[in-house]
């Protein structure tokens, strides 16, 4: 599974977050609160959904456990930040480089990808982790309980200093 590697634009996201962790995974109540008031948020851009995680500046993922915090978005992407529903939230997503990869699988399969990512590409190749979101892309391909379900896996990365 080799990545292409992308130079993201920044983009303004709507949606909401929630703070959660692996052990403590709020992710089907985001969505759940997130997905019934999706088609209030005006100037959409596509119907593409992003899946958002924050991590705090001093984590070193080494160090990464199924209670460690993070925020988790569920988002849109928009041209402007006009007329945000109540109870949403605009984020300006930074861009920069990024390793994509394809999980293609049911969303609960997710971690061999995570574990593929993180445990053999990023240590052998020339990048490291970079200080800025990670996040998914939920196309058309993508449906959490279809084995042919494809998203895309965006992780920040920067060239290693040798």
């Amino acid at each position: 599974m080799q990545p292409r590697i992308e130079i993201l634009p920044s983009k303004k996201l709507v949606g909401k977050s929630l703070k959660m962790s692996l052990a403590n995974n709020k992710t089907p109540k985001l969505w759940g609160d997130f997905m019934p008031n999706r088609k209030m948020i005006k100037n959409t851009i596509n119907s593409n959904f992003y899946s958002i995680q924050i991590y705090d500046e001093s984590l070193n993922f080494k160090n990464f456990t199924p209670n460690t915090e993070f925020i988790k978005c569920a988002m849109v992407e928009t041209s402007k930040f006009e007329d945000i529903p109540e109870n949403m939230e605009t984020r300006i997503l930074k861009g920069g480089l990024y390793a994509v990869f394809i999980h293609k699988g049911m969303a609960k399969d997710f971690p061999k990808t995570s574990h593929y990512i993180f445990s053999q590409w990023l240590p052998n190749s020339d990048f490291e982790l970079d200080q800025r979101e990670h996040f998914e892309l939920l196309g058309a391909k993508y449906n959490p309980i279809d084995e042919n379900s494809e998203e895309e896996v965006w992780i920040p990365i920067k060239e290693k200093n040798l």
